[in-house]
């Protein structure tokens, strides 16, 4: 851990709505990012959660193997859909810049950009030779390259895009957080990124092997390597903090560069080394085992943290007993699970045992805000559970995913210098506000 009084260095991405203004908080330099519900999508988050689960299962496998996802092209096109939890940074690219509203995700490690605001090129940019493929679970994109158009298709609700150009250019994250020959992936036409730009991918650089051809060998450095490396920040070490929120829109957090903010989190730090368990070592793995009350409902094992993705997902053998321990019932209007009043009250807590040290989501951090019931396709008089099933049982190497639910109550470290993921809880890591 890196004092604040220290780290003259030390940049940060504070979360803000757009219209904010830019503040200075010596020592750490803030630029705008928001947290956002999409209510224009469909209602049902496990749907879309759990495409992008079969992807991360997908993407990992083609790592493993040294594959590369292609499109059946026999199988329709359809239209692809927003997550309805996004949270998203404001992102200059070019000289002068353009700036895009790009979707945060550690989940993937690529950065695009043209969604929504085309890519203008400036006397920075760099078009390669390489066109680019990247494969996600709830949206695609795509572009122009010399040889082919980008189409996207349904593979078992796989979202599959491939065919876009790289570049490289200048990327001003602040007027302190500026990076020169970022590589990046522009984008032509796109599909589910209603209201986005692209993407800020901040997963490990090894996600993108195999999605540059003909350069497929290569990896490609991503935000945080490059800031690293052009020595803007002391050590490759990423920094989260968010907030629970009853709002669509709200400022509640940070994305910290470098290090990490002592102001942010109360205690210590729980570090755990990056799983060796495939396919959750590809992805910020960890090892985990959860309780609930005085029950172990997942044994130790490997699954991932990830921005990305908005529930709290547990094997399906893990799920079957939290269900029926808290005598949930499935809810179709949502996707989600329910409990009563009573139910409610009778809740115990839902520990993630990390590093040897606890984590629990308390009663109140296992639920849907209510006063957001509407925007899911709810009724606002109902108590919706933020855990689900991931959709195979335990044992696959990927058994859990901590998503934004989880990072809304514990701060998070994502360190690659030490290939290392820390926890530390917050002053909203018991808050009743949902």
């Amino acid at each position: 851990m890196f004092p604040v009084t220290a780290l003259t260095s030390l940049l940060v991405l504070a979360l803000a709505v757009a219209a904010t203004p830019v503040t200075v908080r010596e020592p750490l330099v803030t630029l705008p990012f928001a947290k956002h519900i999409n209510t224009t999508g469909t209602a049902d988050i496990v749907k879309q959660d759990q495409a992008r689960i079969k992807q991360l299962f997908a993407n990992a496998e083609a790592r493993r193997t040294g594959s590369t996802l292609y499109a059946d092209a026999t199988s329709s096109s359809i239209d692809a859909t927003n997550q309805l939890v996004t949270y998203t940074v404001s992102v200059g690219v070019g000289s002068p810049a353009t700036y895009y509203d790009l979707i945060v995700d550690t989940g993937s490690s690529n950065t695009w950009v043209g969604a929504g605001t085309s890519y203008t090129a400036t006397s920075t940019s760099t078009k390669t030779s390489d066109t680019v493929s990247v494969t996600y679970g709830s949206g695609s994109f795509s572009g122009e390259s010399p040889s082919q158009n980008l189409r996207m298709y349904d593979l078992a609700d796989m979202f599959v895009c491939y065919g876009g150009t790289e570049y490289t250019d200048t990327v001003t994250l602040s007027s302190s957080l500026v990076i020169t020959n970022q590589s990046i992936g522009v984008a032509s036409k796109s599909s589910g990124f209603s209201g986005y730009d692209g993407i800020l991918g901040i997963g490990p650089d090894a996600l993108t092997e195999g999605t540059l051809s003909p350069d497929t060998s290569s990896t490609i450095p991503t935000v945080v390597d490059n800031l690293y490396t052009q020595g803007t920040i002391p050590d490759k070490i990423l920094s989260v903090y968010f907030q629970p929120t009853t709002s669509e829109s709200s400022t509640n957090g940070e994305l910290t560069f470098g290090g990490t903010d002592s102001t942010k989190y109360t205690g210590d730090i729980t570090y755990t080394s990056v799983t060796t368990t495939s396919p959750a070592e590809y992805y910020w793995g960890i090892d985990q085992s959860i309780t609930y009350g005085s029950t172990t409902i997942l044994s130790s094992t490997a699954g991932i943290v990830d921005t990305g993705t908005t529930l709290l997902y547990i094997a399906s053998d893990a799920f079957k007993q939290y269900v029926s321990a808290t005598g949930a019932t499935y809810d179709s209007s949502t996707g989600l699970y329910s409990i009563s009043s009573s139910q409610y009250s009778s809740l115990q807590t839902l520990d993630l045992v990390i590093g040897g040290t606890t984590f629990g989501l308390t009663a109140n951090a296992q639920i849907w805000p209510r006063s957001l019931n509407t925007y899911i396709g709810g009724s606002s008089s109902k108590i919706y559970l933020v855990v689900s099933d991931i959709g195979t049982n335990s044992g696959e190497g990927l058994d859990f995913i901590d998503g934004l639910v989880f990072l809304e109550r514990f701060y998070s470290v994502f360190d690659t210098t030490n290939s290392r993921v820390g926890f530390a809880t917050t002053s909203y890591t018991t808050a009743t506000t949902n």
